[in-house]
Parts: structure tokens; sequence; C-alpha cells
């Protein structure tokens, strides 16, 4: 492909006239220029930032450098770029395809590059991990690759860092997908706009099965969404396991901050968070938001190794989600700052009909022990204040309407519905909800018929081809059920 030259001035004015319109009508938005026509209107990679591509730099927010760089063109696009060498992009293609350091499990050498010489890194094609089928599953090679990116970089994103903050580990996809605990679809799905704020889990290689693993699952059960938080392994009864979910830079105020997070296992592995926070002085203050339990016992247990203990102030045992206990603690630290929040895993005292005889090693001295076996899963976390529980609106405080409404008919007197459904608020902004779960309710032999969950909506339109309804069906009931930021959906 090659530009005319003359046409060159109509280019920029254009990619000028783009970033501008995007700064204006979505703030925040970025306008990236590709390295590859260049002024002279060539289709010619510069693999750099220099004169041939830096006038289509001027004039929008960046530049995405093509992947076949040099070890010195990154240092000399920074001093090209002077203050805005951040803006500049150098590309890492990670099938390695021409890319300094090769790529694939070798990203990292570019990356050290990179950061050696203050530019920015553009990753092309993370997908290499899932389309190669890298071993021993994408999961774990998916959790090894990206352990390179933040061993070469650090993790960069801190978060929690306003409230309120919800995370049920979400990644878009899944095996089934539940709401508050009760599963409402047992079924492969995809929906990239649903992942949620994802953990900062450390890499540990191969776990021995002295340890416990940690992963986001999603096969098991979840209590929101499709996944989870699973920890699972071995875990004797005195001892516990810390590992770190996410790193944040929360300043705290004068109000209590609420944390309520859901668990399921058997009842004698237990899940409490560790919260990390910093004074204006620097100081360090650990705190332990134990799981329910023996408040006696845990105390013996932590008070030496925490600078605080905190048992739930409220503790829920589900009645929709059998097995899920929904816990609440509360904390004050007014002027420190929450940096970091960690998982703690650990075993209630055992009860007399958990103990196994167990012979010692002269085959003479007997004791009563516990399977060491652990495990359990965290399924959401929300922190808050108590000032941001948003209330939800009765229903006739909604207009909802139907367009495009289109009925088909199929063999044997089946019928498929297509519809747009659209829905605001009569006063009010609509838009302090974030997400809406939608539903379809078909005549069925009971009276309120039988609900099916349809999908996910993040604006205030969802629309629907081709429902199948049964037979002589003339009508069906859509729901819509408003979900808070903090990740509570209102009571159907």
């Amino acid at each position: 492909v090659k530009l005319d030259v003359g046409q060159i001035p109509n280019l920029k004015e254009f990619v000028s006239h783009l970033t501008q319109t995007m700064h204006s009508s979505v703030p925040g938005s970025l306008v990236i220029w590709y390295d590859s026509i260049t002024v002279d209107g060539k289709l010619k990679w510069q693999d750099q930032l220099n004169a041939n591509n830096k006038p289509f730099f001027d004039i929008c927010d960046g530049i995405f450098i093509n992947y076949t760089w040099k070890e010195d063109y990154p240092k000399l696009s920074a001093a090209v770029a002077g203050d805005r060498k951040f803006d500049v992009y150098m590309g890492i293609d990670v099938f390695g395809r021409g890319a300094y350091g090769g790529g694939q499990w070798n990203t990292n050498v570019a990356l050290d590059v990179l950061k050696k010489d203050d530019v920015s890194a553009a990753i092309f094609a993370p997908g290499w991990v899932y389309e190669t089928k890298q071993p021993p599953d994408f999961q774990t090679a998916q959790n090894r690759w990206w352990a390179l990116v933040e061993k070469s970089w650090g993790i960069l994103q801190n978060y929690p860092r306003v409230l309120p903050f919800y995370s049920n580990f979400d990644q878009g996809h899944g095996y089934h997908f539940t709401v508050d605990g009760g599963q409402v679809l047992n079924a492969p799905w995809n929906n990239i706009s649903s992942q949620s704020f994802q953990p900062s889990l450390e890499f540990s290689g191969d776990p021995s099965p002295d340890t416990i693993q940690v992963l986001v699952d999603f096969k098991e059960a979840s209590y929101s969404g499709g996944g989870n938080i699973t920890f699972k392994g071995t875990l004797e009864d005195n001892a516990y396991f810390t590992t770190r979910l996410f790193q944040g830079e929360l300043l705290l105020a004068d109000l209590p901050v609420h944390f309520i997070y859901s668990v399921k296992s058997d009842g004698s592995c237990l899940v409490g968070l560790s919260l990390e926070f910093s004074s204006t002085m620097k100081e360090r203050t650990s705190v332990l938001l134990a799981s329910w339990g023996r408040t006696l016992l845990t105390m013996n247990q932590f008070s030496s190794k925490f600078s605080k203990v905190i048992m739930p102030r409220q503790v829920t045992h589900s009645v929709s989600a059998p097995g899920w206990v929904i816990q609440e603690s509360s904390i004050a630290m007014n002027g420190h700052t929450l940096t970091e929040i960690h998982a703690v895993c650990y075993r209630s005292k055992p009860e007399l009909n958990e103990l196994r005889l167990e012979s010692g090693s002269n085959g003479q001295d007997y004791s009563l022990r516990r399977s060491p076996e652990y495990f359990a899963m965290l399924g959401h976390i929300t922190v808050k204040t108590s000032i941001q529980n948003l209330d939800f609106l009765p229903s006739t405080s909604w207009l909802v309407e139907g367009q495009y409404i289109k009925w088909t008919s199929g063999s044997q007197g089946s019928k498929s519905l297509s519809v747009k459904i659209i829905w605001k608020l009569k006063d009010g902004d609509a838009s302090l909800f974030p997400e809406y779960n939608i539903y379809a309710e078909k005549p069925g032999r009971t009276l309120e018929g039988v609900q099916e969950y349809l999908g996910v909506a993040q604006v205030e339109a969802f629309y629907v081809s081709d429902l199948v309804v049964p037979s002589g069906t003339s009508s069906v009931r859509f729901i819509i059920q408003v979900c808070n930021v903090d990740g509570t959906c209102q009571k159907l």
C-alpha cells in the first residue's frame, strides 16, 4: 500500500481532527498511530520514532512502534520523543515473529530493555498462550506468562484506590453463571464486559502437595458470575497460609470501612483477610479480619502474628446458596492507607469425630490427628463505607419498552422472538447502576412461569435474538434485575 504524497496533509488533518473529537466526545480516550505510513506516503515500518513518522506522533496521543526493533531503538525513540517518551509504545509480538528477545516465554527480555530505556510497551497477541495450547493447561500457563511481565515491570495498577470496591474475580467467561450464590445458567458462556477486578496472585511454579495452590477457578461453584478463587492443598491444624490478593492505594477517612466476602468450604477450612496499612509516618500495621469461629481460640492463634485481630460483626449462612457463608467485618483506620489485601487460610479446632488414630514412627505411640486436606473457595470481596449503600428503587420507578418486536414461526408450531428491550428511570440517573441481569419468563405449569437467564447488560438496552418459546405462546415477560456497584443485586 502506498499513499500519494499529496494526500499526506489530508491524512494529518484527519488524525488531528479524530484525536480532538475523541477527546471531547470520550474524555480519557486515546488515539494511537501505528508505525506504518511515513510522511513520504510509503508503507515502511521504521521500528522506532524518527523524522519519518514523528509528524503523526505529534498530532495524536502516541505511537505503536512495529515490533521488529533493535536493542538501541527504544533509547533513540525516547530521545526523539523528549518529554513524551512514555507515549512511545514499543511493540512486542508474543508469537516472536521478528520481535526482540523472541517473545513467547522470553517476552520479559524485551520488557527489561523498555523499562531500562523509559518507554512504554505495546504487547501484541498475548493470546499466544491459548492459541498454541501451552502446557500443562491454559490457566496455569496464563499465570506463568503474566508472572514474567510482573517480574520485569512489577505491578503497575494498584486497587482498591476508591470506594466502593467490588470483585467477584470474573474473567468474562465460564461454565456457569450465578447471582448471589444461586446458579442461573449451567452452560459455557463468554462476555468480556463481565470482567471484574482481577487478583494479583503470585505464581509459585509447580506447587508441591505440601502447600496450598491458589487459582482463579471457573469449574467449581461461584457466588457471583462465573469464577472464584480456590485454595486447595494440605494444611496442618495449627498452621496458616497467606497469599496476596490485591495491592491497593486506598486512603481511609474517618468513616469505618466494611469488608464483606463470601466463602464456601466444609466448615473446618477457614478463610480470613489480612490487611496491610501504612501511616503518614510510614509505620506498618497488619490487621487480620478473622473468619467466623471461636473468638478465644482465634485470638490465641493469631494475636502475636498481627497488630490487630477482628472477628466478623455479621455472619450470614446463605439460604438460597447452601454452603456459602457471607462474612462482614468493619475497621476504622483514619489517615492510614490500605496497601495490601491477603487471604489467610487456616483450620478450625477439630471436633472429636474428625480425628483419626495414627501410630508413631516406632509403631507404639498413638495420636489423634485430622486429615490435613484443605479446600475452600472465595466468592467475592466488597469494600465500602456505610454511606455507600445505594437503595434499589421499586419497579414502578422504571419505564421499560420493547422495540423491533418480531415473532417467527418454526416447525411443529414452535416460535421464536426477537426484540430490543430498553429501560430508563422516570426520574433520576440510571448510570448509578453499572449492570443489569436480564431474564425471560415463559408460560409454564406454575402460575409464575419459568424464568430463563438471558445475559447481562452494562447499558439500558438489551437485544434478544431468536428466543425459542413454547407453541401457543403469545407473550413473554422480561425481567430486568438491577445491580449496584458494590455487587449487590435487587431481589426478584
